[in-house]
C-alpha cells in the first residue's frame, strides 16, 4: 500500500466537515471572491471545495449524516447473490445501484449536496458540468426539492441525457467541446451568478452521499471479504471505502478502471492527481482525466488494490450481466465484473465478494455494439473468408454446410474482382455459434471441402491474456 496522504480538513464549530454554508461560499458576494489564477493567459477559477492545496477528507460521520438525510429520497437498492456464483468460483453478490430512478448511484451524493445547502443557496440554486449521470441526478433531485439547477453539458453529451435533464425542469446549457471546456464555463457562471458549483465526484457532500452504498452493502452482505468498485473521478470509491473500512476493516476495497482511462492508477504512480489522456471507451462514465483531490486524499489510505481491465472484458461483462442476471448496465457498471472475468481477482475465489453495478444509462446503439463485441470476445461471433466455386450452386453449397453444422449466419457477402481464378468467388461470412468449440468444429468442417479458408483469430477471452 502507498503511504497515507496527510491532509487538513476544514471543520465547523461542531467538528464536522465544512458544509456548503461555510465561509468559502455564501451567495453572490462570496462567489466573487473565489480563488482563481491565470494559466497560459486563461483565467482558471478554483472550486473552493476542491482546492488542490487543501484537500478535504470525509469521515464516517459524514457518511452516516448523509444516510440519515437522504433516506426516503433515494432507493435502497438490492444486493442479491449472483445466479452465476458457482461459475465464478466465489460467493458473488451484485449491488444493483443502477436501479435508482435516474439510472445511477449519482443520486445519493446529489440529493445530500442539495439538502445541505443554506436557505439562501436553495433559493439561488446550484450549477455543475457533466456528461450525463451526475447532471441527471442533480436535475431530478433539484426538481423534487424545488431548488434551481443549471447544468453545462459538452456538445458530445448524448441527446437522450440532455433531454432528460430538460424534462426535470433544469436550465441546460450545451456548450464546450469536452468536459474541460464545459466545466470552465460552469465555473465562470458560478462566480458571476452566485451559484454553488457542485463537483460530480470531488465535492465532500457528493463523496459522503456515495458512501451510503457502503453502509447498505454491509447491512445486506455482512462481513464481505472484498468490495469491488468501478473508479472514475474517485468519489465513489472514496465514499464506499470510508464507510466499509470503518465497520469492516478486514474487507478489501478493490478499484477497477478501464485501460482507456486509468487516471487513478496514474495518480497512484505520481503520488497525486495528474492529468491523464483519455481515449474513447465503453466505460464513458469512468472517463475522468484527473481524479479529484479530495477523493484521492480520502481513498488512498483505504484502497487495497487497483485493477486496470481491457475494453473487451467490459463488453463481455455487459453481455454476461444481460444473459445471466437480466441486468442492463453501462460500461462503467460492468467494470467490476470485468475484472473477475479477466482473471485479475483470482485470489478471491472461494470468498464472499460484492461487485457494484453502479449505472445503467447506456445508449441503445452502443448497447448493441457492446453485445456484439462481447460475443466476439468469447468466440461466439466469428468471421471467416472462404473461396468457393462461382458456378451455380456454389454459395448454396456453403450455406448448406453452415446449416448442417448448426451456425446462424449474421452477415454474408461475396467478392469476385480481386481473385486470380475467374471461376471462384470469395465469400465473407459473419456467423454466431454456441461457443468457441463450436466455432472450431465449423472451421474443421470448412477445411474438409474448401482449400482456402481464413478464420478469425482466437478470441481475447480464450487467450489467457490478463495483463493490464
Amino acid at each position: 500500500m502507498s503511504q497515507a496522504v496527510k491532509t487538513e480538513t476544514p471543520k465547523e464549530p461542531n467538528g464536522s466537515t465544512a458544509k456548503a454554508n461555510g465561509t468559502a461560499v455564501n451567495g453572490k458576494l462570496e462567489a466573487l471572491k473565489r480563488p482563481r489564477h491565470v494559466s497560459g493567459g486563461v483565467e482558471e477559477i478554483i472550486d473552493p471545495f476542491c482546492n488542490p492545496e487543501k484537500p478535504q477528507r470525509i469521515s464516517f460521520h459524514d457518511v452516516t449524516s448523509a444516510a440519515f438525510l437522504i433516506r426516503g429520497g433515494v432507493e435502497r437498492t438490492p444486493c442479491p447473490k449472483s445466479t452465476s456464483s458457482d461459475l465464478y468460483g466465489m460467493e458473488l453478490y451484485l449491488k444493483k445501484d443502477f436501479l435508482q430512478y435516474t439510472g445511477s448511484f449519482k443520486e445519493r451524493g446529489a440529493r445530500y449536496a442539495l439538502l445541505s445547502l443554506t436557505e439562501e443557496q436553495k433559493r439561488t440554486g446550484v450549477i455543475s458540468a457533466s456528461l450525463g449521470n451526475h447532471a441527471q441526478a442533480l436535475c431530478y433531485h433539484g426538481w423534487k426539492l424545488n431548488i434551481p439547477v443549471t447544468v453545462v453539458m459538452p456538445k458530445a453529451a448524448p441527446i437522450m441525457k440532455i433531454q432528460k435533464c430538460r424534462n426535470y425542469k433544469a436550465r441546460v446549457i450545451v456548450d464546450g467541446n469536452d468536459m474541460g471546456e464545459a466545466k470552465s464555463l460552469a465555473m465562470r457562471m458560478s462566480r458571476e451568478e452566485g451559484l454553488l458549483y457542485v463537483n460530480g465526484y470531488d465535492h465532500p457532500h457528493i463523496m459522503a452521499g456515495q458512501g451510503t452504498i457502503g453502509l447498505e452493502i454491509l447491512e445486506q452482505v455482512p462481513e464481505p471479504d472484498a468490495v469491488v468498485v468501478p473508479v472514475g473521478g474517485g468519489g465513489l470509491i472514496a465514499g464506499i471505502a470510508t464507510a466499509v473500512k470503518a465497520l469492516s476493516p478486514k474487507t478489501k476495497i478493490i478499484g477497477v478502471e478501464s485501460e482507456k482511462c486509468a487516471s487513478f492508477t496514474r495518480a497512484m504512480e505520481n503520488d497525486g492527481p495528474i492529468h491523464t489522456p483519455i481515449k474513447n471507451t465503453l466505460a464513458d462514465g469512468l472517463a475522468v482525466p484527473k481524479v479529484g483531490y479530495n477523493a484521492y486524499a480520502t481513498a488512498m489510505p483505504l484502497i487495497d488494490r487497483m485493477v486496470v481491465v481491457k475494453e473487451e472484458w467490459i463488453a463481455v461483462a455487459i453481455l454476461r450481466l444481460v444473459e445471466e442476471e437480466k441486468c442492463v448496465v453501462e460500461g462503467a457498471g460492468g467494470a467490476g465484473l470485468a475484472a473477475i472475468l479477466a482473471g485479475h481477482l483470482d485470489e478471491l475465489k472461494g470468498k464472499k465478494v460484492v461487485v457494484l453495478l453502479c449505472g445503467g444509462n447506456i445508449d441503445t446503439t452502443v448497447f448493441g455494439r457492446c453485445l456484439e463485441r462481447g460475443l466476439a470476445a468469447v468466440g461466439r461471433l466469428v468471421k471467416f473468408n472462404v473461396e468457393v466455386s462461382d458456378r451455380p450452386g456454389g454459395i448454396n453449397d456453403l450455406c448448406a454446410l453452415l446449416v448442417r453444422v448448426g451456425v446462424s449466419i449474421k452477415d454474408i457477402m461475396h467478392e469476385r474482382a480481386w481473385l486470380r481464378d475467374v471461376y471462384t468467388v470469395e465469400v465473407k461470412v459473419v456467423c454466431e455459434t454456441v461457443d468457441w468449440t463450436h466455432s472450431l468444429e465449423l472451421k474443421n468442417e470448412l477445411k474438409k471441402f474448401y482449400s482456402k479458408v481464413q478464420f478469425s483469430d482466437v478470441p481475447l477471452a480464450l487467450t489467457n491474456d490478463t495483463d493490464s
